[in-house]
C-alpha cells in the first residue's frame, strides 16, 4: 500500500516523537563528554569568530548571529531532508542531537552535588562549584546565599536547558534543536549589560528572550503541575507564578524562579553579586525562608520532573497530531513537504 502525503508527515512526526523521548533517556543514562561536547565545540567555534568580527555595533552583532546560527539551520535542515525516508536513520539523528542539547541531567548532577556540600557545611567546596550553575562571585557568599543561586539557577535552566529544546525539537526538529541550543548559547556568551556587549550582543539577547518566551510559560506551568513531588501546592504554586513572575527584569526568567520558590515554599531574589563587581538587586520572589541543602536538593529533583513532563508532553503531542493525519483529519496540501505531494 503506497503512504499517502498525510501519513507520509505523520510518519515523520513519530520519528521526531521517538528521536526526542530516546534523546532524553540518552541524557540520563549517557553522561556528557569531558571534552570535546558538541555545545562546547559551538561554543569555541563562536570566541574565534568573535575576534575577528567583534566591533561596538548593534549591526555588526546581528550579522554575527546570523553568521553562527545560519550553519545550525542549514545543517539540521540538510539532515532531515535526507532521512525523511529514513525512519530508523532520522530517529537516531534526532536522539544524538537531543542528546547533545539538552543538559536536564547534568544540571540535576550539578544541584543535588551542591545539596551535598551544603548539608556537609563545606562551602569551600560549595562556592568551587557554584560557577557551574550561575556567574556570581561565590567569595563572599553565605551556604543560604549559595543555595539560593543554586536554586535560581536551576530553575532558569529547567527552561533554557530542556524544556525550551524540546519545544522547538517538537516544532521543527532537527533545525529546532540546533537553533535553539546556538542562540542560547550566543546569549550566554555575548547577551551581557556591560560594555564590551551592550550593543554587539544586543541581537542575541533578544533572540534568546523571543525563542525562549513560550517555553518559559510553559515550564513555570508545568512546575506548578508538579509542585506536589516537592511538597509544594499545585494551585499555590500557580497563583503565586501568575502574581509575581512580572517581577523580575527578565520576561522570561520570573516564570521559572517564581514556580521554583513558590513549589519549595522559599523566598528568592536580592542582592546578587558578580565578577568585576557588577551588582543587581532582584525583587523578591515567593514567602519564606531562604533555600538550605535540603531545598537545594528539592530543586534539583523538581528540574528531572519538570523534564519528564515536558518529555512527555512533546512525545504525546507529536503522537497525536501524528494520529489526526495518519487516521483522518485535514491538512492543507500547501504545508505539505514538495516531496510527497501528488
Amino acid at each position: 500500500m503506497s503512504i499517502t502525503p498525510r501519513r507520509h508527515v505523520a510518519v515523520g512526526l513519530l520519528c521526531r516523537a521517538a528521536g526526542l523521548g530516546l534523546g532524553i533517556i540518552a541524557d540520563h543514562i549517557v553522561p556528557d563528554p569531558q571534552t570535546h561536547h558538541p555545545v562546547a565545540v559551538f561554543g569555541a567555534a563562536v570566541a574565534r569568530l568573535e575576534k575577528t568580527m567583534y566591533a561596538d555595533s548593534t549591526r555588526r552583532g546581528t550579522l554575527f548571529t546570523v553568521t553562527c546560527l545560519t550553519p545550525l539551520a542549514v545543517i539540521g535542515g540538510a539532515v532531515d531532508r535526507l532521512t525523511r525516508n529514513r525512519p530508523a536513520l532520522r530517529i537516531a539523528t534526532t536522539a544524538l542531537a537531543t542528546w547533545a542539547v539538552v543538559g536536564s541531567a547534568s544540571l540535576a548532577r550539578e544541584g543535588r552535588a551542591m545539596a551535598g556540600h551544603l548539608a556537609n557545611g563545606d562551602l569551600v567546596a560549595a562556592r568551587k562549584r557554584l560557577p557551574h550553575l550561575c556567574g556570581r562571585d561565590p567569595d563572599a557568599l553565605d551556604a543560604a546565599e549559595i543555595a539560593r543561586g543554586a536554586v535560581e539557577s536551576m530553575a532558569e535552566n529547567a527552561s533554557d536547558a530542556a524544556v525550551a529544546s524540546l519545544w522547538w525539537g517538537a516544532v521543527a526538529g532537527l533545525p529546532g534543536l540546533l537553533v535553539h541550543r546556538g542562540a542560547n548559547t550566543l546569549d550566554a556568551m555575548i547577551g551581557h549589560h556591560n560594555d564590551r556587549y551592550e550593543h554587539f550582543g544586543k541581537v542575541a539577547a533578544y533572540l534568546d528572550d523571543v525563542v525562549n518566551w513560550v517555553p518559559a510559560r510553559f515550564t513555570g506551568a508545568l512546575a506548578a503541575g508538579c509542585a506536589s513531588t516537592v511538597g509544594g501546592d499545585r494551585k499555590t504554586t500557580w497563583r503565586v507564578v501568575r502574581a509575581e513572575h512580572g517581577h523580575h527584569p527578565s520576561p522570561n526568567g520570573g516564570w521559572c524562579e517564581s514556580a521554583w520558590a513558590a513549589a519549595l515554599g522559599v523566598q528568592l531574589g536580592g542582592r546578587n553579586v558578580y565578577y568585576g563587581n557588577r551588582v543587581e538587586f532582584r525583587p523578591l520572589l515567593g514567602s519564606g525562608t531562604r533555600p538550605d541543602a535540603d531545598k537545594t536538593a528539592d530543586a534539583a529533583r523538581l528540574v528531572t520532573t519538570v523534564t519528564t513532563a515536558a518529555t512527555w508532553c512533546a512525545v504525546a503531542g507529536l503522537a497525536s497530531v501524528a494520529h489526526v493525519l495518519f487516521y483522518g483529519g485535514l491538512i492543507p496540501r500547501g504545508l505539505l513537504p514538495h516531496s510527497t505531494r501528488r
